[in-house]
């Protein structure tokens, strides 16, 4: 028999041997090994680029040119790109600015959520398999110190059998439970990388939808959001001719 073998003989042993825990414990690592697998490729697939279209589409919105803006955060995937294309889109059709933070909010909780989907497999295999392998360690002492008892007398092959068996199952619980962990911490930096990113692109273009408000001619009072802190419409009387000024000095021509 090669090495190959006896070792692959081995590990069948060890399964066999830490009793029926085991059997939970695989279905944890290959639950969890299927989510980390998911997930590692969609958090690259949206990191990818998500620093590059934020930028470029900065520059162009500084440059008044929202179509070409909207038009490569339309062709970028990721959820950087979706949130600059919910906001741009709203900017290009002149909505107000409570409209385009609004259309932006939505957007972000969908992208988050979709982001988050599948962590608390993560998080929960993580706390489930070191539970179950102290659970099988437990088991293992039990069944024990019932040897012993059914025995009448202390024997090492008695009580061996009942050791092995906590030891494997605590094992296999610290084995599937830290690399988990792992992944789910690193994954967790990385979405909060994201939701950096995609605070950004919100500010961008809500600072975008700011700066456009004086270039449209003949924009109705609140097409694009509440007024300036400090600014203040012109107020007409009754009269259309304008609230006079109370301070101001008095007309020549009606000086008597």
């Amino acid at each position: 028999m090669d090495e190959t073998q006896t070792h692959s003989y081995s590990l069948l042993n060890i399964f066999y041997d830490g009793g029926w825990f085991m059997y939970p414990l695989v279905l944890c690592s290959l639950f969890a090994l299927g989510v980390i697998i998911a997930k590692g490729y969609t958090l690259w697939a949206a990191h990818r680029r998500s620093a590059t279209v934020l930028s470029e589409t900065a520059a162009l919105m500084k440059q008044g040119r929202i179509d070409q803006a909207l038009q490569l955060a339309a062709e970028t995937p990721g959820p950087v790109a979706a949130i600059l294309y919910s906001g741009l889109l709203r900017l290009r059709d002149r909505q107000p600015s409570e409209d385009i933070e609004n259309g932006v909010k939505t957007t972000g909780v969908v992208e988050l959520g979709f982001l988050e989907r599948g962590l608390v497999i993560l998080a929960t295999v993580s706390n489930v398999a070191p539970l179950l392998g102290f659970l099988g360690t437990v088991a293992g002492m039990i069944s024990a110190f019932g040897a012993i008892e059914m025995a009448g007398q202390v024997e090492a092959s008695l009580v061996a059998g009942g050791i092995k068996v906590a030891l494997i199952t605590t094992a296999a619980g610290l084995t599937i439970a830290i690399p988990v962990n792992i992944a789910y911490n690193f994954f967790v930096t990385r979405i909060d990388t994201l939701i950096r990113q995609m605070e950004e692109g919100t500010a961008n273009v809500l600072n975008t939808a700011w700066d456009m408000r004086p270039a449209v001619a003949g924009a109705p009072s609140g097409a694009f959001g509440t007024a300036r802190p400090g600014f203040r419409p012109a107020t007409d009387s009754v009269e259309g001719q304008g609230t006079p000024d109370r301070n101001a000095a008095p007309d020549s021509d009606h000086l008597p």
